[in-house]
């Protein structure tokens, strides 16, 4: 690994307009599980979510018809406001400042990448850090919808459901988050995929927007596409391979 990791050095070295494009997998290194996955969750006697795709436990559609059954799978699986930024969360943030790195483009809705210290950080599929009522509009802190005694938590000026920044299965990616991230794939000459299977679409179909000479995927993971052959594959968790980079350039992660 270390002499792939050399190569990613040099790669960095010889790019100035670097993207990261990211997934999943960034965030579980800090303890994020899969939203996707219904283990783990404590099923309340008037909430069984093994009837329930967690595809459907994500969607608009459940929101909608089954408000109850969306926010108790919210408040279980998207509470993130005690977990902290791993190393590579961190070490992105350091890449940022030196000035090479012009955007960060995420499939996650945690906001690590912010509270690691990154500035441009396009969410794709929104953020759970951010609240909104569906009828006003008026917004609410993240604490609103865990912190609600009501199952299905309104708002406190015209009574409407309050629910979270975050793209649904059937709903649209927000349109300013989608032209920027094109925007910075298009002008980069670089692209660190990173945590990420690349099956998840559209957001996987982003990518081919970019240009530039220099690809790398970094993946606990096999992949599943085909990729070209002077494309950098690195398998393994990408905080141990930010925080070895670190190490060879000399940067502290702490």
């Amino acid at each position: 690994m270390d002499d792939k990791i050399a190569r990613l050095k040099e790669m960095i070295e010889e790019s100035n307009r670097i993207v990261f494009f990211g997934g999943a997998g960034v965030s579980t290194e800090s303890g994020i599980p899969d939203f996707r996955s219904k283990d783990g969750l404590y099923n309340k006697p008037d909430v069984n979510f093994a009837q329930y795709q967690p595809e459907y436990l994500l969607s608009h559609s459940c929101l909608v018809r089954d408000p109850e059954v969306y926010f108790e799978f919210h408040r279980q699986k998207m509470d993130t406001r005690k977990i902290e930024p791993n190393n590579a969360h961190k070490y992105l943030a350091k890449l940022e400042e030196t000035g090479k790195l012009i955007g960060i483009v995420t499939q996650n809705i945690d906001g690590l990448h912010q509270k690691a210290g990154s500035k441009v950080v396009y969410e794709i599929h929104g953020s759970a850090l951010r609240n909104y009522c569906m009828k006003c509009g008026r917004e609410y802190p993240i604490d609103y919808i865990f912190e609600s005694t009501d199952k299905i938590p309104k708002c406190e000026k015209c009574g409407g459901v309050v629910r979270a920044d975050i793209t649904l299965y059937e709903e649209g990616l927000p349109e300013d988050q989608v032209q920027g991230a094109v925007r910075a794939l298009s002008e980069a000459d670089m692209l660190i995929i990173g945590g990420t299977s690349l099956t998840v679409y559209p957001a996987a179909s982003f990518i081919n927007y970019f240009r530039g000479k220099n690809l790398v995927i970094i993946n606990r993971d096999p992949l599943n596409v085909r990729v070209g052959e002077e494309t950098l594959v690195i398998q393994e968790k990408i905080g141990q391979v930010f925080s070895k980079l670190a190490e060879m350039q000399g940067i502290s992660l702490d």
